[in-house]
């Protein structure tokens, strides 16, 4: 489980394809690497992946073709969000996310608001009855509220100090993002469902 306060920005450094994926090499910047072993999980870019080697500040995660089919940003040399998984008593200070990417929105605008950026935003329409005004979302592993939601469009407000330290201020019109919908939300459809 993760909380959607992005811990640190790394960079992929190597991206080496595999027989069922890709093998990524990532510095991890100031992510703190204390005490992270082989097997554990760290959220890149929104996505919970599996260390599988550690060198110094480098780590390396194997990435699926299921993975890669589901997300966007993973697949090629680039600055990424880094959180560590939740530890028993840490405290939560954005929203419970699991790191499994639910879809791949695209930025529609990206606009000036003040001292902050308005973020506007296109989801794939099977995410849309998860999402809603003032509820959580995840963009590219970084837990936000949505300030308003449209038919396939919602959009959120970017604070200065979320724009220093995630990679979200490098987002333009058309560049693609990871999206993670509201664990909760799709809890409750379950148990209203019956499904």
């Amino acid at each position: 489980m993760f909380t959607g306060i992005v811990q640190a920005v790394g960079r992929i450094e190597s991206v080496t394809p595999l027989e069922q994926g890709l093998r990524l090499v990532i510095h991890a910047g100031a992510l703190d690497l204390a005490g992270v072993a082989l097997g554990d999980s760290i959220c890149v870019q929104g996505a919970c992946l599996t260390v599988v080697a550690i060198e110094g500040a480098r780590v390396s995660f194997d990435v699926s073709r299921e993975t890669l089919a589901c997300t966007a940003g993973l697949d090629a040399p680039g600055q990424v969000n880094l959180e560590r998984a939740l530890a028993l008593g840490d405290t939560l200070g954005g929203h419970l996310l699991t790191g499994h990417v639910d879809g791949v929105g695209d930025v529609v605008a990206f606009e000036q608001a003040g001292e902050s950026r308005r973020l506007r935003l296109r989801l794939p329409k099977d995410l849309v009855r998860y999402v809603a005004r003032k509820g959580s979302i995840a963009v590219d592993g970084v837990s936000l509220t949505v300030n308003r939601v449209d038919t396939d469009l919602f959009e959120v407000n970017l604070i200065p100090h979320t724009l220093a330290v995630t990679t979200l201020s490098r987002l333009a019109a058309g560049v693609k993002v990871n999206l993670e919908v509201d664990l909760i939300a799709r809890y409750v459809e379950r148990m209203v469902g019956g499904v």
